[in-house]
């Protein structure tokens, strides 16, 4: 017997609101027994990090090196930020006529179909433990975090050499009702990108900027303006460049900003909405040459697990340019550097957008760095001055939502529910409860939910109804986006990192 998942006009990338249909497809070779087959989406965000300590730790010695050397700590911490399940078979109608809980089905090819629709928000489960069930027995593997966030899904990430983990799937179980008989499963995978949330109000003409200032050195002789390299012993003086005939200006005192529109946001798969220019802040009459342009965008990945916490830095190059020698033009003192250098430039179809989740987080910078040089009608003095300017910003996905859910989120306003209790076993055996606040949605600013103390009842640690958010709860009604999504291809080195299906794929485990 094998079991597979195939999906029915599979994208190359899913995004909230989409709906997800397949079929599980069982092959079997002769009369087998089962129970239940079950279809489930997942989401799983996934970290693990390793500490070399030296001297001895104060952690009792766990993962002590044989030989005396260094302790090695090793934390893994995983949440389930998408959890849905369902039941194809039986079906309801084949349990209610049914007697009995076992189910032989014949040989030959079996096909459940199943559907889902991809939520806005993360669904962490909130459990103090992790529980994995073996042999029907559910037992405790490890304590969970005290950091649960509830914003929008994070996309589809593999990165670190396996440091940092999050990936989707359709999972499909087969169960058997014989204790000594293992259960059939199968995953398949896919692309997952968030859509947007609805952009902040923008003033009229409002932009944000970063600013530097520089005075180029005056030139102290002409003698030494015009001589690149001065005679030694074992060297003949080198004449530069520069016309003898030419009068050497005084050096230009200069501002560079670098400006983009308010917020300073930039989207996937799409050019920079960049303006870089040059003011001059005194009466020289020399000429600005730019030399270099480089411009960078810089992620910064928090990556937790549990006590362990490590920030990895990665740089993406939009535009890198040296030797221009390319003269700006001044206006009323204002030179702008040519937008033509990174205006039909995309950025890269590996760079995701910006997200926190409960042990990722992902935030950007963009690294602005200009080389100047100044001098007189075409002849350019050797002085090089070279700045880099740095703005933060948030990185969009560029898939914008549906504007039937823009506008009904506008013309309604968030109910306020009180806060659920729940129920923890004490010490007497006596049941607490602890009221909780409700959790923040994706589109506001959402602060770190309280820690909940005690222990949740391990008979169901991972729901199958979880309460939708109130934004699934608007768009219950609202159909898939219609509208470009752009292209997200993670690095090949990333791909498949910790192993796991890539694919649709068979197998018992």
């Amino acid at each position: 017997m094998s079991v597979r998942i195939v999906f029915d006009n599979h994208r190359p990338l899913y995004t909230n609101l989409d709906i997800i249909k397949g079929r599980a497809i069982l092959s079997i070779t002769k009369n087998e027994t089962i129970s239940e087959i079950n279809v489930k989406l997942e989401g799983v965000c996934k970290t693990r990090l390793t500490n070399e300590l030296d001297p001895p730790s104060t952690f009792g010695g766990m993962g002590r090196r044989s030989g005396g050397g260094p302790d090695v700590i090793d934390e893994t911490e995983v949440h389930k930020i998408l959890y849905k399940a369902i039941k194809v078979f039986p079906t309801q109608a084949i349990s209610q006529a049914s007697t009995t809980s076992i189910y032989t089905l014949p040989p030959g090819l079996h096909e459940f179909p199943f559907e889902f629709k991809i939520p806005f928000n993360n669904a962490c489960a909130d459990a103090r433990f992790t529980y994995v069930t073996v042999a029907g027995l559910q037992v405790k593997s490890a304590g969970n975090t005290d950091r649960h966030v509830k914003k929008t899904l994070p996309p589809s990430l593999a990165v670190f050499n396996g440091q940092a983990l999050i990936r989707y799937f359709v999972k499909a179980t087969v169960q058997r009702p014989a204790f000594y008989k293992e259960n059939f499963r199968t995953e398949a995978t896919f692309q997952f990108f968030p859509i947007e949330p609805p952009w902040p109000p923008t003033g009229a003409r409002s932009e944000v900027y970063s600013r530097v200032q520089h005075a180029f050195a005056p030139t102290t002789s002409t003698a030494s303006a015009r001589t690149a390299k001065s005679p030694g012993l074992f060297r003949k003086p080198v004449p530069s460049k520069v016309d003898d005939s030419i009068t050497l200006p005084s050096p230009p005192q200069i501002c560079i900003d670098c400006r983009l529109p308010n917020p300073a946001i930039i989207r996937c798969n799409l050019p920079l909405p960049l303006r870089v220019f040059v003011t001059k802040l005194n009466e020289s009459p020399a000429t600005l040459f730019l030399q270099i342009l480089q411009i960078e965008l810089v992620a910064k990945t928090n990556v937790r697990a549990h006590h362990l916490i490590r920030d990895n830095l990665t740089t993406t190059i939009i535009v890198s340019k040296s030797n221009m020698r390319a003269r700006l033009t001044e206006v009323d003192r204002c030179l702008h550097i040519d937008s033509g250098f990174w205006k039909d430039i995309p950025l890269p179809n590996s760079v995701a957008p910006s997200f926190d989740t409960c042990n990722i987080s992902r935030a950007y910078e963009l690294h602005i760095k200009v080389g100047l040089s100044y001098g007189a009608g075409d002849q350019i003095l050797p002085e090089l001055s070279i700045k880099t300017l740095i703005m933060p910003v948030q990185v969009y996905s560029g898939i914008a939502p549906p504007e039937a859910l823009v506008q009904a989120m506008a013309s309604q306003v968030p109910p306020r529910q009180p806060p659920r209790p729940h129920t923890f076993p004490t010490a007497s055996g006596l049941p607490a409860q602890s009221p909780t606040s409700a959790s923040p949605t994706a589109f506001q600013q959402p602060g770190r939910q309280p820690h909940q103390t005690g222990q949740t009842d391990p008979v169901d640690p991972f729901p199958d109804d979880i309460p939708p958010s109130y934004e699934d709860a608007i768009a219950d009604g609202i159909g898939p986006v219609d509208g470009p999504r752009g292209v997200y291809q993670q690095q090949q080195d990333d791909v498949g990192a910790w192993g796991g299906a890539q694919g649709a794929a068979g197998g018992k485990t």
